[in-house]
Order: structure tokens, then sequence, then C-alpha cells
């Protein structure tokens, strides 16, 4: 098992006193010493008394006082700067020219320090204040190079669990060794599921705990405990809550019986999907035997989950579980029975067996509106009397969920190929040489790097000044024309350009094509060969 470090304590005003380049100043403490353990964020260096508009919160200031130390009035004026800003303290050195203690600042200093919880140092000795800052910042820098090795090892722990398919008692033992502190837990009604590191029931009078629900956010079954009194609230929240997403995976991957039915049932229809040698009739006996009810309407669809560069993928992996689970008791609600599939990560399939007499259409809707559907994209197959044929029409289903999410208004529950139209059909024959070799002899012109003479003389590289090079500029020009019909000014509306300024990019554009933008067939050609890039690339 892998050794696990506590992260750094955080850098605080009495560790910084311990520092040596501080002691040689022989430091005395004037105020404040119940609160030298305020954490110390920053080290910044002033001498004016008006400090406040340079400080965040949390900084160490060193200071010389040779604006204010003279004056009581001033001094004290220093101080409630500081105060005000939520400064972590003051280290002051009182030193006369010739290195001799300024018995006179010394003495002003304590009495404007008198009865402030801010914690100020005198110092009686010159000291390198660079020293200092750079020593400080040392250690900062340190211990948040730690805060990101201990989320990196949190991260790699509880991945490896949920890898390991580790139970809730595995889970809830490498929390509790995590934080060198008990965990417990418990269900909704707070019955104890798993517990670890020692007796942690007794709870102390008046004591804090650490807590965290476990599930989903619509369906909690849990949740998760640990003491407060930790080293760092911060990094043991962290750990807290990266374990309430293990329990929750690890709740949901348990190898119950529905799972091993919904396994089972997609190991069927991908063999129905790649093999060639299967029958009708061995292929509905098999699916009788795993609860599946074929009927004389059979109808494939998918479900598939939006995603962004930034989706997480343990997050997809429980969202598309939930809704898998949520469609199927769904259909069982509405008398349909299914044979369903996980397909790649984030999306499944259902084979839905409708009852006789039922409307198709309505029976979707209803199926679909039952079912958080927020962030998701339904595409739907061709109904079928034959199993066989219902289980292959999942890739068409696949391929109109995929097509519909691209689409930037989507108003329908579910779509069908011939409600994605044009795109649909182009994403279909995606690998057809022939659609390929027409969409990218017609947009060459765009897509080939540009000689560098006629359109822009001196600009060899066609790059614009925003980066983006002059074929993908009139790319994006083509196809913002050939979203407006083709009609000039609604285009030079929506880009808020002159009309003579988009004429000149327009001309510009036929000219480099080689095509008049007026032909109607012209037109057609290149909104085809733009659909198919999009789509394709």
């Amino acid at each position: 098992m892998e050794a696990w470090s506590q992260p750094a304590p955080d850098l605080t005003f009495a560790s910084l006193l311990d520092v040596e380049e501080i002691r040689l100043g022989e430091p005395e403490l004037v105020s404040g010493g119940d609160q030298v353990g305020r954490v110390v964020r920053w080290v910044h260096i002033a001498d004016s008394e008006n400090v406040a508009q340079f400080l965040e919160g949390g900084e160490l200031v060193l200071s010389t006082g040779m604006s204010y130390r003279s004056s009581l009035e001033s001094t004290a004026t220093f101080f409630d700067q500081l105060e005000s800003a939520s400064a972590a303290g003051a280290v002051i050195e009182l030193i006369h020219d010739d290195g001799r203690p300024d018995e006179a600042a010394i003495e002003n200093v304590r009495r404007a320090a008198q009865g402030r919880e801010l914690p100020i140092v005198v110092l009686r000795r010159r000291i390198k204040f660079v020293r200092v800052t750079e020593l400080a910042h040392q250690e900062l820098l340190k211990r948040q190079l730690a805060r990101v090795e201990h989320a990196r090892t949190v991260h790699e722990v509880f991945t490896q669990l949920s890898l390991e398919s580790a139970g809730a008692q595995d889970i809830v033992n490498r929390t509790a060794e995590l934080l060198g502190t008990p965990v417990l837990l418990e269900d909704v009604g707070h019955r104890v599921l798993a517990q670890a590191g020692g007796p942690g029931r007794e709870r102390e009078q008046g004591q804090r705990w650490l807590q965290t629900p476990v599930g989903l956010r619509d369906r909690r079954w849990g949740r998760l405990l640990a003491p407060s009194r930790l080293r760092s609230d911060e990094e043991a929240a962290q750990v807290i809550e990266r374990a309430a997403q293990t329990l929750t995976l690890a709740r949901m991957a348990e190898r119950d019986e529905q799972d091993l039915l919904v396994q089972a049932q997609g190991g069927l229809v991908r063999e129905i999907i790649e093999s060639t040698d299967l029958n009708e009739k061995q292929v509905r006996a098999r699916a009788a035997d795993l609860g599946f009810a074929p009927r004389g309407r059979m109808i494939p669809l998918v479900v598939r989950i939006d995603r962004g560069p930034s989706t997480d993928p343990t997050t997809l992996q429980l969202r598309e579980r939930s809704l898998h689970r949520d469609f199927v008791s769904a259909a069982s609600a509405h008398r349909c029975s299914t044979l369903s599939a996980g397909l790649q990560s984030g999306s499944f399939g259902v084979v839905l067996a409708l009852p006789a007499g039922v409307d198709v259409d309505t029976t979707l809707q209803r199926l679909i509106a039952e079912i958080p559907a927020d962030g998701t994209t339904v595409g739907v197959g061709r109904m079928s009397e034959s199993l066989i044929d219902s289980a292959a029409g999942l890739e068409s289903a696949t391929q109109v969920a995929e097509i519909a999410s691209t689409l930037e208004l989507r108003e329908r529950q579910y779509y069908r190929f011939s409600d994605v139209r044009l795109r649909g059909l182009l994403s279909s024959l995606h690998d057809d040489p022939s659609v390929r070799a027409f969409a990218e002899a017609e947009l060459a012109p765009l897509l080939e790097a540009p000689s560098g003479r006629g359109d822009r003389p001196g600009n060899q590289s066609g790059s614009q000044p925003g980066g983006q090079s002059d074929g993908e500029e009139m790319l994006g020009l083509l196809e913002q024309f050939l979203a407006h019909g083709g009609n000039k000014s609604a285009l030079a509306r929506s880009g808020f350009l002159s009309r003579p300024a988009l004429y000149a990019r327009l001309d510009r554009l036929q000219r480099r094509l080689g095509v008049s933008l007026e032909d109607a067939e012209s037109r057609t050609a290149l909104h085809v060969a733009i659909l198919w890039l999009r789509t394709n690339r």
C-alpha cells in the first residue's frame, strides 16, 4: 500500500520567529502573545504608516519604522492600518544609524502596541530583511507544491480503489489511514455501514465533524464523517469528498443481480451487431432468457450524455449508469420490454419492445419525460419486427444522437435521421471516398495554404493578426454567407460590417474559390461541402 505523508502545516508567525535571521535581531514580543499562531500568507516590507492599501490580509510586515517611530500617534496609526488590513503580524527593527538600539522608538512601539491582539515584535539588532523574505517565500512555495502533490496523491489513491472495485469497508479503511482519524459511513437513518480508525461514535461535546453526502445529487443514500480537529481541514475535506465520490461509484458498480443482467444483455446486443451467423430464432430465445420479450414492434434508441473538454470521466460514468437504470425502470412502468447495452463512455442503447396498440411517439415522449434529460440527446432508429435488425439499428441511432448533439438549437425530445436531414446523410457517408473527394475539391482553395500571391501581397504565411489563417477567415465568411441564404444585407448586419467592406471580402472570396456566389448550384455545392467538413472533422 502506498505510503501517505500529511501535507506540511501552514507557515505561522511563530514559526518565522524561529528563523535564525530574526533571532539574530534579539526579538521582543510586545503584543499579541496568544496570536502568534496566525497563518502567514506572504511577507511585505513597508515603512509608510499608510500601509493598508498595499495589503490583502495574512501578510507579515517587516519595517524599520523610519517614517513613524518618533511619534506615538504615528506608530499607533501604523498598527491601526495593519489591523484593518488583517495582517498576520509585524516585525519592526528599531536601530540608530550607528547600530545602537533606538530606545525611545522601542518605548513608543511598546506603548502603541499595548492591548492589541496583533502580534508585534521589536528587533534591537539589525538583520537582513531580504534574507527573511527569501526564506519565508521559499517555505510558502514549498507548502504550495506540497498541496499540489497532496491533491495528486489523493486522486491516484481513490482512482486505484475504483479500478480495483474496492468495497465500502476498504474505501473507508483507506480514508481513515489517509486522514489519521476515525471515519464513519452512515446511511440516511444514521446507521453505521462501515467505520475505521478507532471508535468513532464517541463524539466529544461541541466537537464539529467534517461530513459530505454520498450518492448522486437526487439519490443520496448516506454520508461520510470524520472529526474536524485535523492538521488541515481543507486537505481533509478534499480527501472526504473524493472518498464519497469513490463510494458512490462503488455502490453503482456492485455486482448485484440487476447489474449482471444488464451486462449479459449488453453482451448479446454486441454479439448481434458484430456477428453474421446468428438467426432470428436463436437471438429471440437468448433474449427471452435475459428477460426480454420480443414483440411485433421494436425500436432502437440511444441516449447520449453531452460532454465538454472539462467533463470529468467519473461524473460522466456515474450519470450514464443512473440514466440507464432510470430509463429501464420507466420502460418497465410503461409495459415496455428492454434489451440494453452500454456503448461508448457516456451513452447507452436500448431495443424497446412496445406493447400492442400504443402510439410509438407518445410512448417515447412519456418515457423520456420521466428521466432527468437535461444535457442529453436521444437518437432513434427504424422500427422493425426483427430483433436482429433492431439491435443493428443502434448504430444508426448512435449516429443520429451524435449529430443532434452538435445542433445549435435542440427543440425535440428525440431525433430520427429525418430530423437531422442533410447533416445526418453526410455523417452516414463520412467514409465514402466520393463524398470526401467532392467536399475537399469544393473547398480546396480555402483549405490549402495560400501561395502569398494575389489576395494578400506580402503575407506569405496567410496568417491574420489575431492568429487565424487567411483560409480559415474566408471559410468562416463563406459559412456565414451561406447560413444567411446568400443575403448580403443580413450578413452585413450580423457581422457589424459596412456593405462596401463586406462586398470587398465576398469579391475576394469568389476570386479565391473561382466560382460565382450568385449561382444557386454553386452555393448548394459549397454548403454541402462545408456541412461535410464540420460534421466529419
